[in-house]
């Protein structure tokens, strides 16, 4: 991989998980004897460029600091905000200089080191930055407003389904969060605030098994998905 500059990570992992129906939030649920927070976290310190990794916790988190990465010297906590994109925010105004941010789920446990590495060699061509995607296979169909009866099917050409890492210049990051923050606009994650403030982000295909568990059946896709992913690396 080209050399990289220092990056700075961001974990925004401030949220409760309701839609796992579990009695923890769902970023401290465990893949084998570790928390899929502290595998996210893992496989982004295995980089040396990343030079700190900033976790957002809820400010009545009671879980985090009982994990061994939270006394990693490369790993720093902050309080975080009620949506993520207030919690990338609140690890921002962190008095760091390093010129990029990559923010990756908590979530997300099964991220390859192929594709971290591919993302990141995206700063010797961009001024803007990227995300890892995954083009759409399945057919896509949009439902009329509110219900469950289909409108019609959409194009999948061009589709991509979004992931994470998504990895920005940090002045560029900042200032479009704080736009889009101010002017009331919807930002589901951190392209969305970059797009609104009309820059456009680069594509970089990820693997699909890069899942985001965010439902019951997918902890146990995830557990598969890790599964094979230790037999082919380090981990």
């Amino acid at each position: 991989m080209p050399s990289v500059p220092d990056v700075i990570a961001i974990v925004p992992a401030a949220g409760i998980g309701s839609r796992m129906q579990a009695l923890l939030p769902k970023q401290y649920l465990t893949i084998g004897d570790k928390t899929l927070l502290e595998h996210a976290i893992g496989v982004l310190l295995s980089q040396t460029c990343i030079r700190q990794v900033i976790v957002a916790i809820n400010p009545a988190d009671r879980w985090y600091e009982r994990l061994p990465i939270a006394t990693n010297p490369r790993v720093h906590a902050v309080t975080g905000g009620k949506i993520r994109a207030t919690s990338v925010m609140a690890a921002l105004r962190g008095g760091f200089s390093a010129t990029w941010v990559l923010v990756h789920d908590a979530v997300r446990p099964c991220l390859h080191q192929d594709d971290l590495c591919r993302l990141l060699a995206i700063t010797t061509h961009t001024d803007v930055g990227g995300l890892l995607a995954s083009p759409v296979r399945d057919t896509m169909k949009r439902a009329n407003s509110h219900t469950n009866i289909v409108a019609h099917t959409v194009d999948r050409v061009d589709l991509w389904h979004a992931m994470t890492p998504q990895l920005f210049t940090r002045d560029l990051l900042k200032n479009s969060l704080e736009r889009a923050l101010r002017e009331g606009a919807t930002v589901t994650d951190e392209a969305s605030a970059i797009e609104y403030c009309t820059y456009a982000p680069l594509l970089v295909t990820g693997r699909s098994d890069n899942v985001k568990v965010t439902y019951p059946e997918d902890l146990a896709l995830a557990r598969f998905f890790f599964s094979q992913l230790s037999n082919t690396e380090n981990i």
